[in-house]
Formats: C-alpha cells, sequence, structure tokens
C-alpha cells in the first residue's frame, strides 16, 4: 500500500487522514532500532535528570529544569516528525511515544506538587485520571483491542505541558489557567476512550448475524 504524499501539514502531524501507519498496528513487529525510538529513549533518560535538577532547586524553578522540560516535551514533534521523514514507524515507538508523555506529566506534576507551582486538587486529578488511562490500557490490552489516541487527547497534552513548563519558569495565573484547560481536555479525551471501550466490548458480546 502506498504512502500518502508527505505534504507540509502531514509533515507536521496536522494531516492524519488515512488512519495510523500499519507498521504501528497490533500485532506487528516492535522494530526497537529506529531514529524516532531512538529520540524517544533519549527523552526517558533525561527524565531523572529534569527530577535531580528540579527537586534540588530552592523553590521548583529553575532555569535548567525548565529547559529540560521544555526539551523533553518537543521530544515528542521531533520523534514523531522523524517517523513521518524516514518512514521508520514501528509497533513500539506507537507505544513508547504517548508512554513518554504520561511519564513526563507525571515528573512534572511531581514538581509542581512538591513546591506548590500549581494547585495540588487538579495535579491530583490529573495524576488519577493518567493511572487510569494505564489500567484501562492493560486492560483493553488483554480485551484485544487496538487503543489509539483520539485527538481531544493530542490537542490536551500542550496546556498541561504549558502549563506545567511555565510554572517551572515563572509565578503567573497563565499556568493555573493552562492547567485548567488541559484538564478539561483530559477528562473529555478520557469519556471518549471509555466510549471507546464500552462500543467495543458491546461488539464483542453481540453475536454475529447468520448470512
Amino acid at each position: 500500500m502506498a504512502r500518502p504524499a508527505l505534504s507540509p501539514r502531514r509533515l507536521l502531524g496536522i494531516d492524519r487522514s488515512g488512519g495510523p501507519p500499519p507498521e504501528t498496528v497490533k500485532g506487528q513487529p516492535l522494530r526497537p532500532w529506529t531514529v524516532p525510538n531512538i529520540v524517544s529513549y533519549l527523552r526517558l533518560a533525561l527524565l531523572p535528570v529534569f527530577l535531580v535538577v528540579a527537586l534540588g532547586s530552592g523553590d521548583g524553578r529553575d532555569p535548567v529544569a525548565f529547559v529540560l522540560f521544555v526539551v523533553i516535551a518537543w521530544g515528542d514533534q521531533l520523534d514523531g516528525l522523524a517517523a513521518r521523514i524516514t518512514g521508520q514507524y514501528s509497533r513500539l515507538g506507537a507505544l513508547l511515544d504517548p508512554l513518554t508523555d504520561r511519564a513526563l506529566v507525571i515528573c512534572g506534576v511531581v514538581v509542581c506538587w512538591h513546591f506548590a507551582l500549581l494547585p495540588r486538587w487538579a495535579l491530583a486529578v490529573l495524576v488519577a485520571r493518567e493511572l487510569l488511562m494505564l489500567a484501562l490500557t492493560q486492560v483493553g490490552m488483554r480485551a484485544g483491542m487496538d487503543l489509539r489516541i483520539n485527538m481531544v487527547g493530542r490537542w490536551a497534552v500542550w496546556p498541561v505541558m504549558g502549563a506545567i513548563a511555565l510554572a517551572l519558569a515563572v509565578d503567573t495565573w497563565v499556568a493555573t489557567a493552562l492547567l485548567y484547560v488541559g484538564l478539561a481536555l483530559t477528562l473529555w479525551a478520557t469519556a471518549i476512550y471509555l466510549a471507546d471501550g464500552v462500543r467495543f466490548l458491546q461488539a464483542r458480546r453481540r453475536p454475529s448475524s447468520s448470512t
């Protein structure tokens, strides 16, 4: 099957028509050694460095921690760009990318909670949602459901990460506002995942029509 032409919109990840690349769907080989996956490995390796620097600061607002967080977050765009340019899509990449994003958000929440940089009740809801999604992902995979990130979930990542990054840099109400926007989108995305899961289970239980 021929790949769609790599237009500027597709290169930037805006145009996602045509469904996921066939190399990323369930049952395909992991293919761990690709350029995009190496970017993801580097992002994961920087997470403990970020935590050590941020938690070792006096108030959580450290320029080096801020830069590290931004670099790790921007790496999400870099690995997607690398996959589209090289065509090195993989099943492992499809699993690793959202896992790395969740790990970054949780690390950022740990720092913001420790120094009270953002409202703790909102951070608690955010972490609870991430833990719920990890559990639902395991349940879905065992049931044979191939979970895919919906567009609302993609949108939700950026205000959440923006809120954490801004809170690591300055004390401003804008960070709190971004967190609330991201939290609302995150809960919306979760509702979509739950609805998809219910429809999948109902379809499995429904007896197949005889021909």
